[in-house]
This record gives C-alpha cells, structure tokens and sequence, in this order.
C-alpha cells in the first residue's frame, strides 16, 4: 500500500501525530510533504491549468506533489484549525488542483483511492477544516473520503490527556481497519457516480474546449467510466 501525505503545516503537533499513527497502522510505503515548505506558492488565479496544467508558473513546484497523489492508494490531508478553518497552506495547495475537478479534467485514478481527511483543534472548527479538505476529494473523484476530526484540547501533542489519546487511537484503528478491508477494490461512493454522470452528460458540449476534449478522448461521454 502507498500512502501520501500533505500536511497543512511544517511544524509536527497534534496533527501530524495522529496522521503518522494512522499510518504505521496501514504500513505501507509513506511519502510526506509538509506546506508551505514542500509548496508555499498561492494560486495567481490566471486559469492556466483550465487549457493545460502544464502552463501554471508553479507547475514544476507542484509537479511531485500531484505524481505522489497518483501513485498513491490512499492519501491523507491533515491540517490543524487555524481561524476555523485549514492553514492556508493546505488551501493555496487544493487551489493549485480546480482544474482536476470533475467539472474540468478529474484524473481517472482517483476513482480508486480512498482518502483520509484529518483535522484538529483546540476546542471549534473541526467540521468546516475538514469540509475545507473533503470538497476537493470528493471533486476529484476520489472513491471514498473518511474525516477524523479531534479536539485536543491543547497546543501541545505531549500535553494531550491520555483519555484523549485512547479515543484517537481507537478512531485510527477504525478507520485503518476499514481502509483495508477495501484496499484494491474501491469503487466510488453513488453521490459521487451521480455527479460523474452529470458532468458526462455537460462535457457532450461543454463550454472548455481542452475539458470536452479530455471527456470524449476517454470514452466518458460515450458511456464508459473510470471504474
């Protein structure tokens, strides 16, 4: 099993913790990248990537990044609750991906993976960090997305009361069990087909000619699917 990880910050706090036990239970090859070290560009918003990718200035910065998530069978976003919200790393990282999203151009590999989505906090914020992070994979196709949000009730991972740390351990266990027990044979979520068929049915005419291009080189508006 290969594992990627993003994490939406570069120093290694609650959430990195938790992200690395989940990993040891999954074994496997693990690939990290921290943020913004790893890609601390912000998307110019200039729409590059919407006629081709390979034109956005930060391409080459974020070329590793996108071969890892390709490779991976499961991925991992993880950010602490920064003003309720994921770091801005984690967000200017997602932003570099809006033309993988079902609407343009989703990377038919995706249809396969299965990903976790981790976020913690001091007290609030768990849910809208981790929507932050769950409504780029489920856009981009992604099989299945599980969301481990914790409120630690602290700044410091070694601070964490062990009652706490029982249930991230138990919530790991979880959804490492579940992630294996699907391990190869992943297929998309029936929200997630629904939204593929729609989008089929739009990339017949479309309104990006490099968008409707891709759809009909796949087969996909002539009925085929990516699983």
């Amino acid at each position: 099993m290969k594992i990627t990880v993003i994490h939406g910050q570069s120093h290694k706090g609650s959430t990195y913790n938790i992200a690395r036990q989940l990993c040891d239970k999954l074994g496997g090859e693990v690939t990290e990248f921290f943020l913004p070290r790893d890609l601390g560009e912000f998307c110019m918003g200039c729409t590059s990537c919407f006629a081709d990718e390979t034109k956005c200035p930060h391409y080459e910065k974020f070329r590793p990044l996108t071969e890892a998530l390709d490779e991976a069978d499961v991925i991992i976003l993880a950010s602490p609750v920064y003003v309720m919200h994921a770091t801005g790393a984690m967000k200017a990282f997602l932003d570099h991906y809006g033309y993988r999203f079902m609407v343009h151009r989703p990377e038919e590999k995706m249809f396969s993976k299965q990903a976790v989505c981790i976020a913690t906090a001091a007290g609030a914020g768990l849910g809208s960090t981790i929507k932050d992070m769950a409504d780029s994979t489920f856009f981009w196709g992604i099989a299945r997305t599980y969301r481990l949000g914790v409120a630690v009730m602290e700044t410091n991972w070694e601070n964490v009361r062990p009652k706490i740390k029982t249930k991230i351990d138990k919530k790991t266990t979880a959804i490492a069990a579940k992630i294996s027990s699907r391990a190869g044979r992943c297929r998309p979520s029936l929200k997630t087909r629904v939204v593929f068929k729609a989008m089929s049915v739009m990339q017949r005419k479309g309104f990006n000619p490099p968008d409707v291009e891709y759809w009909k080189a796949k087969g996909w508006t002539a009925g085929k699917t990516p699983w």
